[in-house]
């Protein structure tokens, strides 16, 4: 039970199969052999194209018994029932962070590592998933295709679009447990909270200066280069 017998040669990071053990390979070497033959996205193994191939098929097939929201796998519904126990029962093994997925936990400790290698093709800005170097190339071409209903703003990522939106509401739905002060998006809750506890988990590789946040580490990183 747990055996991890597939390991990285790159990093010595184990896995319980070798499927995920090619998954992980993707991040060293940016290889992703595997493409859709309908929309052309890529994948790093046969599995996980076949796993995206039902999505084409348009049935999902599993629904939530809470909210009737369904889903193209099983393994997405439970991922999804757990927004409704408020259960996160996988942390972060760094500074403590809890996922309702083991996956999301895996994506999230991949920001201690300090491994970039995604590289923005404009301005060779380096990035720890592929997503977010897309994210941002965006604004090379300046492109903001999302819009605000209430004021007319536009936004490169539906993320910041969502994040502006609760502006308008006013709602703070989100408290700190030790001060009290109210915020309207959670991750600005969960940054906030790491002030109290005076834990820096995100340190430069060049000089060894700690930061609260991933993001004040990147700002802080661009004086080396």
């Amino acid at each position: 039970m747990g055996e991890k017998p597939f390991g990285c040669s790159e990093c010595g990071k184990r896995f319980s199969s070798r499927s995920k053990l090619l998954q992980h390979m993707a991040d060293h070497t940016g290889e992703i052999p595997f493409s859709c033959s309908l929309c052309e996205k890529k994948f790093p193994t046969n599995w996980s194209l076949k796993k995206h191939m039902i999505g084409h098929n348009g049935v999902k097939s599993h629904g939530c018994s809470q909210c009737g929201k369904t889903f193209f796998w099983v393994s997405l519904l439970r991922r999804h029932q757990l927004t409704h126990s408020g259960e996160k029962p996988f942390s972060c093994t760094v500074c403590g962070k809890r996922f309702i997925s083991k996956k999301n936990v895996e994506n999230h400790e991949k920001i201690h590592t300090g491994n970039q290698p995604f590289s923005c093709s404009v301005c060779g800005r380096k990035f720890t998933y592929k997503g977010s170097m897309k994210d941002h190339e965006k604004i090379h071409t300046e492109e903001k295709p999302f819009s605000c209903s209430v004021c007319g703003k536009d936004f490169a990522r539906a993320r910041f679009l969502k994040k502006h939106e609760k502006i308008h509401s006013r709602e703070k739905p989100f408290s700190c447990g030790t001060c009290g002060k109210s915020f309207a998006v959670k991750g600005s809750l969960t940054a906030h909270e790491k002030i109290h506890t005076g834990v820096k988990p995100f340190s430069c590789s060049q000089c060894g200066k700690t930061f609260f946040l991933s993001s004040s580490l990147r700002k802080h990183e661009r004086i080396h280069t």
